[in-house]
């Protein structure tokens, strides 16, 4: 309440100062051709008063409560009921000025103050021109309203899609951590000399992801190299069992986020299945200036059930892809003949 007080004095003198123009503006036209000027400051003065009742019931009432909300029968009613009262209130004061300024003396009155048009006329364009303000005012403020919650709302879906991603991401450490500890632990019970040589792996990789895992994108030879460093540790865990190929053809450098590619070829290796004793698994990569191509295949068992989700490592990728490449992924699973195929196309030009 003191606020809203606080802010109606604020504007009292810029009412008041526009309430004395329209009153030398009355002043003015209904002085025309007259001799009087004195009825005519009279009669504006005494005018003045239907013209402020008229206004403010339009632009602070009727305008704001019935014809924005688009209550036009309501508006059109009480619209009629102000216009019939103002006629009224215009009646009476010119009877008024006749009977108490004139003197009864017809003569006396300006020609302008006997025209009843003229004089709602008058009246009715300063209401019809605040009224005007008072729409353009709301449609400003609407706008800027609108535009304001916008924002908000784009910030609030970048706040979750960054969050998202960054949980994402902290799912990566575990996942990944649980996977390879898992061939450690199996070479450390066996006592293979091995063993530090795969710790010292895991060093370099863990390197890996405590620099790079929070970025939001790191450089695709840089993922590269990752993968490269990974398939040396399941080298060392397979032995002679895996049969591994990874070719590149990076004809242009790129942004990926980080660990992208890596719940798939972490799958191949866990998921796949050795025939006639090795484990098969095809790794390629191919860029172009607008696409990235990202191939992995590995063998498997027929009577294995392979599933194009096996836990939360695809589970995150896919919702990482998502969020980076929304509409602009294409991913293809086939299974044949002994053999699972993953085919991944991001087209990056759309991402930019």
């Amino acid at each position: 309440m003191l606020k809203k007080l606080a802010y109606w004095m604020r504007l009292l003198p810029l009412h008041l100062l526009f309430w004395v123009l329209v009153w030398l503006l009355y002043v003015y036209f209904f002085n025309y051709t007259a001799n009087n000027q004195s009825f005519a400051a009279w009669f504006s003065a005494s005018i003045l008063p239907i013209t402020i009742s008229a206004t403010y019931l339009f632009s602070y009432l009727l305008v704001p409560k019935y014809l924005i909300p688009r209550r036009y029968f309501l508006f059109t009613l009480y619209a009629m009921y102000v216009f019939i009262g103002s006629l009224f209130l215009v009646l009476i004061v010119t009877f008024v000025n006749f009977i108490f300024i004139s003197n009864f003396n017809m003569a006396k009155m300006p020609v302008l103050t006997r025209n009843f048009v003229f004089v709602l006329i008058m009246v009715y364009l300063v209401v019809g021109v605040v009224s005007f303000f008072k729409l353009l005012h709301f449609n400003s403020t609407t706008a800027n309203r609108n535009k304001e919650l916008e924002n908000k709302l784009l910030e609030g879906k970048l706040l979750l899609k960054q969050r998202e991603l960054h949980y994402l991401k902290q799912q990566i450490h575990p996942h990944f951590l649980f996977n390879t500890l898992n061939t450690i632990y199996g070479f450390a019970l066996k006592n293979s000399e091995e063993t530090p040589e795969l710790i010292l792996k895991l060093s370099s990789l863990l390197d890996y992801i405590l620099n790079q895992i929070d970025k939001p994108s790191v450089a695709l030879t840089e993922e590269i190299k990752y993968i490269d460093a990974y398939i040396g540790l399941e080298n060392v865990r397979f032995r002679d069992t895996l049969n591994v190929s990874f070719e590149k053809d990076v004809q242009a450098e790129m942004q990926v986020p980080p660990m992208l590619f890596m719940a798939f070829v972490e799958n191949s290796f866990k998921h796949g299945s050795a025939i006639d004793g090795e484990l098969r698994v095809e790794i390629s990569i191919n860029t172009t200036s607008h696409k990235l191509e990202f191939n992995i295949g590995n063998t498997v068992n027929r009577n294995t059930k392979v599933t194009e989700s096996h836990g939360l490592g695809i589970e995150n990728s896919f919702k990482r892809l998502d969020v980076h490449y929304p509409n602009a992924y294409l991913c293809e699973v086939t299974e044949e003949n002994n053999w699972y195929q993953v085919k991944l196309e991001i087209n990056t030009q759309s991402n930019e």
